[in-house]
């Protein structure tokens, strides 16, 4: 049986992979989805990407045997960074409609003006938060804008992850990722799936991603 560490995207806590997690314990799988600092109970307005990746590590190096690491979204800049820390605590890296990134980017850096115009417009009221955009979920908590700006130190262990996955999420407007699922899909050292749902596909389409997921064991 595998364990699987779950990392949210922005503005979102654990509770978004509930139906994920519940699927996998299903079938005798171990999940962990995480909230991380500042978008739990308590309040973190200078996180940045280090303490995130710093956390997710911490989760891992806890765990007896090698886990699946799977990111949504902004949490593929966390999983990055924590591969590239611990590349030997991990059997298989998912990202799902999320961002890969190089040495260097951050993900202010990595997306579209669309969404650099919401991190602006959310982070008006202090700064140093970034309030979710008003049609998520009332869980969704303000993110600490420094995760967005931060860039990433990768020395490119991060690559030695035997499994790489990308799961691009094609039914919806806007998508800065298009173009990453098309790179990625020609390059033999991923897997790449396409999937017709919104953003948010542990939401969505949570079934479907645990069969990708499962494929990870």
């Amino acid at each position: 049986m595998a364990i699987f560490v779950l990392i949210p995207g922005g503005w979102q806590g654990g509770w978004v992979y509930q139906k994920v997690a519940d699927l996998l314990t299903a079938g005798g799988h171990t999940a962990l989805p995480i909230t991380l600092s500042g978008l739990g109970d308590e309040a973190a307005p200078t996180a940045n990407l280090d303490t995130h990746i710093n956390e997710v590590v911490e989760v891992m190096m806890a765990q007896q045997e090698k886990v699946i690491l799977v990111g949504q979204s902004y949490g593929g800049m966390v999983v990055s960074g924590a591969a590239d820390a611990v590349p030997s605590q991990i059997g298989a890296l998912v990202y799902v409609d999320a961002y890969v990134p190089d040495d260097g980017d951050s993900l202010w850096s990595l997306t579209t003006p669309r969404f650099r115009d919401v991190f602006i417009a959310g982070a008006t009221a202090d700064g140093l938060t970034c309030a979710p955009p008003a049609h998520l979920d009332p869980r969704c908590r303000p993110h600490p804008i420094g995760t967005f700006l931060q860039a990433i130190t990768l020395s490119g262990r991060w690559r030695k992850v035997p499994r790489k996955t990308f799961i691009g999420a094609f039914g919806w407007e806007g998508s800065p990722f298009r173009d990453l699922h098309e790179r990625l899909s020609r390059d033999p050292e991923w897997s790449t799936f396409a999937f017709d749902c919104g953003h948010n596909v542990a939401r969505l389409n949570p079934k479907a991603l645990v069969e990708v997921l499962l494929t990870q064991v």
